[in-house]
């Protein structure tokens, strides 16, 4: 029998069973049968299905069940659609009898056996696909042609595409004017035409906020930066909404177009708002065996002055408990104010103390900087300041001091579909910071880049391969006479697991002295395995390698080790054990924290 859904009258079937006092009776059977379905088809249709959702969620009332069996036509129909199956025959059996025969008032009031069979049928293929009239440069999906799979999902595609094409030009309007969809079951082929109707081209009309309470309303005009009077283009609507999200401000952020077009041709944008709380606290910590315990924390202040100012103090205390070298402490004061000067920039202030106290020597930091960052959209971002950094310290070779003015530079692009647990694409950080030395301070220039790629070998992304390379170097200024933190070390989680945090630096003679600091010069690779075992739990294998050096002499270290991720709402918690491969190890390292190392 070929089915098609029908209206399930619940209210009906509601008072049937009230009626006649039936309680709930437990399913004793329920079969789920495709015939001639691949792997991926069957998962779907699986899925799809009503009555295995109730069966998983236990619930066996006979009204819940009567219900989803009555629905189950149309819920399996949709997903056979999607994959180009237009002749299909469904059976939903209660009890021996058709699900789509039985009345909403003849509702049984138990139930001990249900089958689902589904007979695919042929798999239809374009006979004609055609739309238009299209936008230019307009990309209509490849499988919309004649020969094709002709796949629900793919006319759909193609006409959401038709409609976007379209409204990127101006035409906020756009949309379907007619459609001519005609299936041959005999020759098994699907002949699709859609029409579409553009509609006039529109400007931006006023912009409508609401939700603003603590936030100061021409603030949030000015975040949102929409060009009232200009061209409308669903692009800068989108971007609209992404300024609003990344102030930070706000817990929801939704834009609508209004239904009517203001003559002569605007169309109002809406704004509607949720402020977040105005405070936000945060802790963390992770645990090494050689480095020992890192505590960070900080407060937020989301809106300082009214006006969406960001007032971020963090703090940190490293090194509690380390087997080598003392406890460092850091001290930061950011505050940043978006759409200043334009609806992409933001003001960038920052404040930084440290102290350091580490194997070879003893370090103060200060630093101050005054920037800017621009968005060039929500995966492209650049970012250059004006600072000043001061620092003291001491060494086998007695006290020593830097003074320096810079200007760093940052070019960051994040393509990844998680920050904490990515599966594909990949993530790209690129940095040049010039520095001009006061007193015995060199003058130069660090460039620094980090890269990321992640692939996932499966439609399920179970297995993924991850890969980053890193690395620096100074140019321009000799090694005793750049400051000590802008050198470069290797060893510990955020280069070589297996290996002690900043063990590998280079030793040089400072005054008949030998001192050992970073290097001038630095690489490091990882490779991870990583594979889903569950929903929650998760192993890793990684391979690590970093090199570091100067003009005259380099050296290198590896480790490698497996790992145990559990997931969580804010991303996994990671345990990783490595052991050192090449290099002055001490044996087994444990490394705990939360989101993958990379």
């Amino acid at each position: 029998m070929t089915a098609l859904p029908r209206r399930v009258l619940l209210g009906a079937a509601s008072l049937a069973l009230c009626l006649s006092g039936v309680g709930s009776y437990a399913l004793d059977r329920l079969d789920f049968t495709v015939s001639g379905a691949d792997k991926q088809l069957e998962r779907d249709l699986r899925a799809a299905s009503g009555l295995l959702a109730t069966e998983r969620g236990k619930r066996t009332a006979a009204l819940d069940l009567f219900a989803d069996a009555r629905a189950e036509y149309g819920r399996l129909l949709a997903a056979l659609y999607a994959a180009g199956h237009y002749g299909p025959v469904i059976h939903v059996l209660i009890d021996g009898r058709e699900a789509a025969d039985i009345a909403p008032l003849d509702a049984p009031s138990q139930i001990g056996r249900i089958q689902v069979t589904v007979e695919l049928g042929p798999r239809f293929t374009f006979s004609r696909a055609t739309i238009a009239p299209l936008a230019p440069r307009t990309e209509l999906p490849t499988g919309f042609a004649i020969g094709q799979v002709a796949a629900s999902d793919t006319i759909s595609q193609a006409v959401q595409a038709g409609i976007d094409g379209w409204r990127a030009i101006g035409h906020a309007k756009a949309g379907v004017g007619g459609q001519d969809l005609v299936a041959d079951h005999g020759a098994a082929t699907l002949g699709a035409a859609i029409t579409m109707a553009p509609g006039p081209v529109l400007r931006f009309g006023p912009l409508t906020i609401h939700g603003t309470e603590r936030l100061r309303p021409e603030r949030a005009r000015a975040i949102a930066g929409l060009p009232e009077g200009a061209r409308y283009s669903s692009a800068e609507v989108g971007r609209v909404a992404e300024r609003l999200r990344r102030s930070g401000v706000f817990t929801s952020v939704s834009v609508t177009e209004d239904e009517a077009i203001t003559p002569p041709d605007f169309l109002g944008i809406s704004v509607d708002l949720i402020e977040a709380r105005l405070h936000r606290y945060t802790f963390g910590a992770e645990i090494a065996s050689q480095d020992g315990v890192v505590l960070t924390g900080s407060w937020l202040h989301r809106n300082l002055f009214g006006g969406a100012e960001r007032l971020e103090i963090t703090g940190e205390i490293a090194g509690i408990a380390a087997q080598t070298g003392g406890i460092d402490y850091v001290f930061g004061v950011t505050l940043d104010r978006p759409a200043t000067p334009d609806p992409d920039t933001t003001l960038n202030l920052a404040l930084d103390f440290a102290k350091v106290n580490d194997v070879d020597a003893n370090l103060t930091l200060l630093g101050l900087s005054a920037g800017f960052t621009h968005y060039f959209g929500d995966t492209l971002q650049a970012h250059a300041a004006l600072g000043f950094s001061a620092m003291t310290g001491r060494d086998a070779a007695g006290d020593f001091s830097y003074r320096t003015a810079e200007i760093p530079l940052g070019l960051t692009w994040d393509r990844r579909d998680s920050k904490t647990d990515a599966t594909r694409l990949f993530y790209l950080d690129l940095g040049a910071k010039p520095f001009y030395g006061f007193g015995a301070t060199d003058n130069g220039v660090q460039l620094t880049f980090d890269a990321r790629a992640y692939k996932a070998l499966d439609k399920a992304n179970r297995l993924i391969l991850a890969a980053r390379l890193q690395g620096g170097a100074i140019l321009g200024a000799s090694l005793l006479d750049t400051p000590r933190d802008d050198l470069f070390f290797s060893g510990g989680g955020g280069t070589v697991r297996g290996l002690p945090y900043q063990s590998l630096g280079v030793t040089v003679d400072d005054g008949g002295t030998l001192v050992t600091l970073g290097g001038n010069r630095f690489l490091a690779g990882s490779l991870e395995a990583r594979v889903k075992l569950t929903d929650t739990f998760g192993l890793v294998g990684f391979l690590d390698a970093g090199l570091v050096g100067n003009e005259a002499d380099s050296d290198w270290q590896a480790g490698a080790g497996l790992g145990v991720r559990y997931a969580t709402g804010i991303g996994p918690v990671r345990l990783d054990l490595a052991l050192p491969v090449h290099g002055d190890g001490k044996g087994l390292q444990v490394y705990v924290g939360l989101g993958q190392s990379f």
